[in-house]
């Protein structure tokens, strides 16, 4: 285990510090190298990672294209103006309308897709609302944790949704069907506390006259109310390649690139520029840390915790549900989720796919791996990214001071979501 686990713990520490600027795909595919090298995976190890991944991947690519077309038309800014001016000044309703933005944009736009293009938009309008330092931090604060909280309803909401759908054949439907009340739970739940949390730091009253129209904002109308038209379209075909059991990157990553195409050619965005700075690091990110997870998987630690949770399923089938969502919580905190949902998939596969009643158990494991990196800076891709477009704009957001208030804040909303696929709830 040794062996595995330090090339494990180097590879995230050389992806979170990116010494020498290194990129994050980068560091985990050196990372995947070395550990073909020294042998512990093999190469059909890494043909059934690549086999694992490929697909989530390649459609987390397609929805960040697509948010990053629908950010050039000014879509997501008209929705966060629209959102301040329905507030009508008050600053309380202005926070609840900045979470349901939240959690709506990360359901539709995944996670990742949330917290880059969200982030810089709240910002500037936060600093142009004159708002002090610790307004603003509580909305960020805010608008990054629901972010991951929100990102449960779809297959396409988070990368961790779309490798534990597939791993165990959960179709479309049957995941929207089965994750829309734990969704609904999380965005409720997380509102509240965040209420309770960051109350005091929130103003009464906010001029909201500073900010403009809405519709000035936008660089095509035509093709802002036809995003609309588009997005419903897209995810009817999600629904039809679910009943033909297509893969859903066909859907996400083409529709990215075919309202790129039309945003083209109406001079709204530029094609080539788009794709060359989409996040494909996220290719190489996925496939060469999943590899190098896949070498402790080898060393037998998913085989630990498998028997960790038929002790817990001998004991009680909910306590099990409870159980495995904090343990995937824990490993997400400390070790980033992207390696915990994987690892975690492989143990449960033996106990969910021999029999369908544990299911629950899979959508624990989301649940734990959605919420849990919120303890920690760097316990997803998503949070990652905010902190460093937050620091490119001029916000500094020390280690203890977030994850004093991870650690506040998601244990509670965690427990309350993983009772929602319990009888207790």
């Amino acid at each position: 285990m040794l062996l595995p686990f330090s090339i494990f713990v180097v590879t995230l520490v050389a992806i979170i510090w990116r010494p020498y600027n290194i990129q994050i795909g980068t560091s985990a595919i050196i990372g995947a190298v070395i550990s073909f090298l020294v042998g512990t995976v093999s190469f059909n190890d890494m043909i059934d990672v690549t086999n694992i991944v490929w697909d989530s991947t390649l459609t987390l690519i397609g929805i960040i294209i697509l948010s990053m077309v629908f950010d050039e038309i000014g879509f997501f800014e008209w929705l966060a103006i629209k959102m301040a001016k329905l507030s009508k000044g008050n600053g309380k309703l202005m926070f609840v309308y900045t979470i349901i933005l939240g959690s709506i944009v990360s359901a539709l736009f995944a996670n990742d897709g949330a917290v880059l293009i969200l982030t810089p938009i709240l910002l500037s309008k936060m600093r142009i609302l004159n708002l002090n330092f610790k307004t603003i931090v509580a909305f960020l604060l805010a608008g990054g944790f629901i972010s991951d909280s929100a990102s449960l309803p779809f297959v396409f909401s988070n990368l961790t949704n779309i490798i534990t759908a597939e791993y165990f054949d959960i179709g479309f439907l049957e995941y929207l069907i089965d994750m829309t009340f734990p969704f609904f739970v999380s965005v409720i739940a997380s509102l509240i506390f965040l209420l309770l949390i960051l109350w005091r730091d929130i103003p009464d009253l906010i001029d909201i006259n500073l900010l403009k129209n809405p519709d000035e904002v936008l660089k095509n109308k035509k093709l802002f109310y036809w995003s609309w038209i588009f997005l419903a379209i897209l995810l009817i075909l999600y629904f039809i390649g679910d009943e033909f059991n297509l893969p859903i990157s066909l859907f996400a990553l083409s529709g990215g690139i075919i309202f790129l195409g039309i945003a083209s050619y109406l001079k709204v965005a530029k094609f080539m520029l788009t794709i060359k700075t989409a996040p494909w690091q996220i290719v190489w990110f996925s496939i060469g840390l999943y590899i190098v997870v896949y070498g402790l998987k080898n060393a037998g630690l998913t085989e630990e915790i498998k028997n960790i949770i038929i002790k817990l399923i001998e004991i009680d089938n909910n306590l099990a549900i409870i159980g495995t969502g904090f343990l995937s919580a824990f490993l997400s905190a400390i070790m980033n989720n992207l390696p915990t949902v994987m690892i975690m998939d492989i143990a449960l596969g033996d106990i969910v796919l021999t029999n369908t009643d544990y299911l629950n158990l899979a959508y624990a494991n989301i649940i734990g791996c959605n919420l849990g990196p919120k303890m920690t800076p760097f316990g997803s891709l998503a949070t990652l990214l905010w902190l460093h477009v937050l620091e490119r704009k001029g916000v500094k957001i020390t280690f203890w001071e977030y994850s004093k208030f991870g650690l506040i804040i998601t244990p509670p909303v965690l427990l309350i979501v993983l009772l929602s696929l319990t009888n207790y709830f």
